[in-house]
């Protein structure tokens, strides 16, 4: 990193507990109650953001369009995800499922990171943390390369942290450990950055909606919107999931067992075109917003839960974040002024289906969710 333009403008900071250069490059850490964070410096740059042609046939949501983008400015962004044990100095608490003070804090939603972080800038004077934007992290993630993966065209299980029982591309089936693991027990990409592939799904700032057509400079998303966006894949997950380009999109309050998050500190982008607001072709997607006051999120976690934890329940068709939101749409124009609880769920496969109904109205199906094929019942789930 021999070129002036790419190193960091200060170096290094009052509140650095400690510091130095690499072969990764430049590094800074800070302390809170003993507890020590280290971050990376990602460089300016100009990338491909998204997914090709060729990767995305078959793999595709719809949302991965690739785009030219231009970061003008660098940034730090955390060498792992949060630990246990950071969050426990500056929370007082650790909500997470998987419990070890080296593993990656998990639960928390979107809202509850932003209470973590104005903490952490009040215990850390002039640190400025903060999540990263999507672009941000897809660069700091791909550290360089186009593939879909930093490691290339595929990953392993010795590599990233995800359900080895489905692979990506021609990689063998491999390890599924159904938990997270520590956070730096796994190999970091060229420029230090441990586990950006998998473990947990990492919470980005940005608003949830379609790229915006063209190149973009310093983009930082919508400006208004319902969902947040989430990046990285997790320890559930199937290897598709994990791409450098895949994305994923939350309601900012929903708390699971596979979304964390990493921190970065540098300058807010201010971007020459502001991306577009929510879309109507986004329409699901503001619906999912209505979910708490509807009673539609309770719903759907439980529908997330279910199906996650049905041992009979073929898990390679898993539920999408896509499926969910258009899930949510349907059962908001299907009851509306109607109770949504008790709920029952058929899920079918080859491929899937999604069907559901009342009780009270004979079990009839009164909303589906179809791929084309020949339907086999694979479970029955009551949310009541």
């Amino acid at each position: 990193m021999s070129n002036p333009d790419l190193l960091p403008p200060i170096f290094p900071f009052p509140w650095a507990c400690d510091w130095g250069e690499d072969r990764f490059g430049p590094w800074v850490a800070f302390r809170v109650k003993g507890v020590r964070q280290a971050l990376r410096w990602v460089p300016p740059a100009t990338f491909w953001m998204g997914a090709p042609d060729e990767e995305s046939e078959g793999n595709r949501w719809g949302d991965e369009t690739r785009h030219e983008v231009t970061l003008t400015r660098g940034l730090w962004l955390a060498d792992t995800v949060c630990t246990q044990a950071l969050w426990q100095a500056v929370m007082g608490e650790s909500p997470s499922r998987f419990k070890g003070p080296g593993r990656p804090v998990e639960q928390v939603s979107w809202d509850h990171c932003q209470v973590f972080l104005e903490r952490l800038n009040t215990l850390v004077p002039g640190l400025e943390a903060r999540l990263p934007t999507e672009a941000e992290w897809e660069h700091g993630c791909r550290a360089g390369t186009g593939t879909p993966f930093w490691f290339g065209e595929t990953i392993t299980t010795d590599q990233v942290n995800y359900d080895g029982n489905y692979p990506y591309g021609k990689a063998p089936k491999g390890e599924y450990r159904e938990q997270t693991v520590a956070v730096e027990a796994l190999p970091c990409n060229a420029w230090g950055l441990y586990q950006m592939h998998g473990n947990v799904w990492e919470w980005c700032s940005d608003w949830y909606a379609d790229y915006p057509a063209g190149p973009q400079t310093d983009p930082v998303g919508p400006a208004t919107g319902v969902l947040r966006v989430c990046r990285g894949g997790s320890w559930f997950y199937l290897a598709v999931n994990c791409r450098s380009a895949r994305r994923d999109h939350w309601e900012p309050s929903l708390r699971d067992d596979y979304l964390g998050l990493r921190l970065a500190r540098g300058p807010v982008p201010s971007p020459e075109g502001q991306g577009p607001e929510a879309k109507e072709g986004s329409r699901a997607g503001r619906d999912a917003g209505q979910t708490e006051q509807s009673g539609v999120g309770q719903a759907l976690r439980a529908v997330r839960r279910g199906w996650r934890s049905s041992p009979d329940l073929d898990r390679a068709l898993p539920i999408s974040s896509s499926t969910v939101s258009s899930f949510t749409a349907q059962l908001l124009e299907a009851h509306r002024g109607k109770s949504l609880q008790p709920l029952v769920l058929w899920i079918y496969l080859d491929p899937y289906r999604l069907e559901w109904g009342h009780p009270e109205d004979g079990l009839g199906v009164i909303g589906a969710i179809n791929n084309r094929g020949r339907r086999k019942v694979a479970h029955e789930l009551d949310i009541s």
